[in-house]
């Protein structure tokens, strides 16, 4: 599915390539990430099958986390953030918290207070709107095993900086098949 090759893609050339996330790359290729793309654009169908990804990884260990690819919806991303907002309630409702965590990618991610031509946005910029679900078990064991992790959100922001909008903009666009 092209909305699956395009999100590897973005993971090989931005994420991994660029150690925006220094603990993808072992997931990556150990092949324990699943994709899940989501066409629909009714928000009750994309918060069902959020559960339905919570659940897969309940069932399935060898999953270590899950991207869900909104293919046709929140292209806005205001649209995107109340959607995200939603989407934290329900994981809490539904007693996921402190088990999984979201963490949001959007094609147009503007950080709060950033201009959105600042180049550090490319750390959350990704091909489509999506839902990265994450073992929080996981989480905290990689933090636990990794030098100063607290520093990563502003090693990215500098790497990205001194890459340059042009650099980031274009590597993204190249994601598209």
């Amino acid at each position: 599915m092209k909305q699956i090759s395009e999100t590897k893609k973005w993971l090989e050339t931005i994420v991994i390539a660029h150690n925006i996330c220094p603990f993808a790359e072992r997931v990556f290729k150990n092949g324990s990430i699943h994709f899940e793309v989501e066409t629909s654009t009714d928000i009750e169908t994309c918060l069902e099958n959020l559960i339905t990804e919570c659940e897969r990884l309940d069932e399935d260990e060898t999953i270590e986390t899950t991207l869900l690819i909104y293919a046709n919806a929140f292209a806005d991303f205001d649209e995107y953030l109340d959607f995200l907002e939603v989407a934290q309630a329900l994981l809490e409702a539904q007693d996921y918290e402190g088990i999984y965590q979201l963490a949001s990618f959007h094609p147009n991610y503007c950080f709060d207070g950033s201009l959105e031509n600042d180049a550090a946005n490319y750390t959350n910029r990704s091909p489509y709107p999506m839902l990265h679900l994450l073992r929080e078990s996981s989480l905290e064991h990689a933090l636990a095993n990794y030098p100063n992790p607290e520093i990563i959100p502003e090693n990215n922001i500098k790497l990205t900086r001194k890459l340059g909008l042009d650099k980031m903009k274009t590597t993204l666009a190249a994601c598209y098949e």
